[in-house]
């Protein structure tokens, strides 16, 4: 089998990296081990040094976020297939084995996901890679549901997120790395359209597992994080979202935001309008980066319509929340 680079970007996660490098250090398929320090201060990097001879320790004066970290493994890492994988995630010890496999039997994939579980609800799929609907937004396939609704086989999928993937190497040469300007959140979808875009297809490796503490480092509904969702959300929009596709699903997208815009008055979460009021000022340069992505599209809108799930409703939305909400207080 090729080579596999596994990539872990950590900032301030001393106490999760190392139950993540224990579990990749019993990885069933050899790998080199890439982990990108953004500046921690908790003592990540002299831990490292001292405790993981096995991992190639790069320490970065500052925090690049995800975007920006994983890069910088990326661009050094020698593998065929790049793994990236959350320092808030325990991998099984096939995990590395069962994503990979798929990539061996199908040139044309450029991507496979891998499931995250709840970290103190094993039985529980937090993602099974990434689905898009109507309305723009990026959801978790599969999540609050139990392991056994999995497939039995790979099957294919809008794209993989972040923090569980196996990306094939031509792939990232052909549609770039992430877009560093997104620092965290959403940059994984942006790289699954550009993929899309290029004919790359994205396969759930559903065997493939580990455990993961949802939302550790940026925090679950965090202004932080609120804000970044907020910006991030129209960034992938903007630039990836063939026309045709953009007149169709128009009215559902801003939908979603006006219904999004009051729930942060009514619940005064500035950070979500924020995020929003960033996009405005940055439009003349989205549209310009838009112009070059679309101009490399080789794969039909029509093509790439099959992708989008109907809008969800608001009580769907609610419920969403609820669900999330009760798996995190019960972890």
């Amino acid at each position: 089998m090729s080579s596999v680079s596994v990539i872990v970007v950590t900032w301030n996660g001393l106490a999760l990296l190392r139950d993540c490098l224990a579990a990749l250090s019993a990885q069933t398929l050899p790998h080199e081990l890439i982990v990108v320090d953004n500046g921690s201060r908790d003592g990540s990097v002299a831990w490292l040094r001292a405790h993981a001879p096995q991992a190639r320790v790069i320490a970065l004066p500052t925090n690049h976020g995800f975007a920006g970290g994983n890069n910088v493994g990326l661009r050094v890492a020698t593998g065929e297939y790049l793994v990236l994988i959350n320092n808030d995630a325990v991998p099984a010890p096939d995990f590395l084995e069962r994503l990979v496999a798929p990539m061996a039997e199908n040139a044309h994939l450029g991507a496979t996901a891998g499931v995250l579980t709840f970290a103190q609800r094993p039985q529980v799929i937090a993602s099974a890679g990434m689905r898009v609907s109507r309305d723009g937004v990026h959801r978790d396939c599969m999540a609050g549901q139990p392991l056994t609704a999995l497939p039995q086989q790979p099957r294919e999928i809008f794209g993989a997120s972040g923090g569980a993937v196996c990306y094939r190497r031509a792939a990232l040469e052909d549609a770039g790395l992430f877009d560093e300007r997104f620092f965290a959140y959403l940059e994984d979808a942006d790289l699954a359209w550009r993929l899309q875009l290029l004919g790359w297809r994205c396969m759930l490796a559903p065997d493939a597992r580990a455990r993961h503490v949802y939302s550790a480092t940026g925090g679950q509904g965090s202004p932080f994080k609120q804000r970044l969702l907020a910006r991030n959300r129209w960034r992938v929009i903007l630039r990836c979202v063939p026309a045709p596709l953009l007149r169709a699903c128009w009215p559902a997208m801003v939908r979603y935001d006006l219904l999004a815009l009051g729930y942060a008055l009514l619940t005064r979460q500035p950070a979500m309008i924020a995020g929003r009021l960033e996009v405005l000022r940055e439009l003349p340069n989205l549209l310009g980066q838009r112009r070059r992505i679309q101009a490399r599209r080789q794969v039909a809108a029509e093509d790439l319509a099959r992708w989008l799930a109907p809008a969800v409703t608001v009580r769907e939305m609610l419920a969403e929340q609820r669900r999330l909400r009760v798996l995190l207080q019960a972890a």
